[in-house]
């Protein structure tokens, strides 16, 4: 991950940042990489990124795109704490419109499985980041 020179529009799934079911808290290794965000945040202070935050399908939909959302806060949330922009982070909820396997509803699915799909991934939204004066 930290050789990589983010571009526009490719889609990164961050290794590590997974949720226990129902809950938005990062976990320690989740802490860990987002570490990693930041320094190429810092090493790359013109990007802008989105942080996008998914479920699993288990749970209403609704609820599942309020959770996704408060997942991706709970990310930016961290890396302000960690001297990042809060106008570089765009959270972004998907819910369980964007599931990596077939784990969709009624689909009996494992538990590794569902995990798959509770995750966080970063997109390059702009390059052109000036901070504000």
């Amino acid at each position: 991950l930290m050789d990589l020179v983010p571009t526009e529009d490719i889609e990164i799934t961050l290794q590590g940042i997974y949720y226990d079911l129902d809950k938005r808290d990062l976990r320690p290794e989740a802490k860990i990489v987002l570490d990693s965000v930041a320094s190429i945040l810092k090493n790359n202070p013109t990007l802008v990124i989105e942080l996008a935050s998914h479920t699993d399908s288990r749970a209403p939909a609704d609820y599942n795109l309020d959770l996704s959302k408060k997942r991706a806060q709970s990310c930016v949330n961290y890396l302000v704490q960690k001297g990042i922009p809060k106008d570089r982070l765009q959270p972004v909820g998907y819910g369980e419109t964007r599931l990596v396997n077939d784990c969709s509803d009624d689909v009996d699915c494992t538990e590794a499985e569902h995990q798959a799909n509770r995750r966080t991934t970063i997109r390059v939204l702009r390059t052109d980041y000036k901070p504000k004066r």
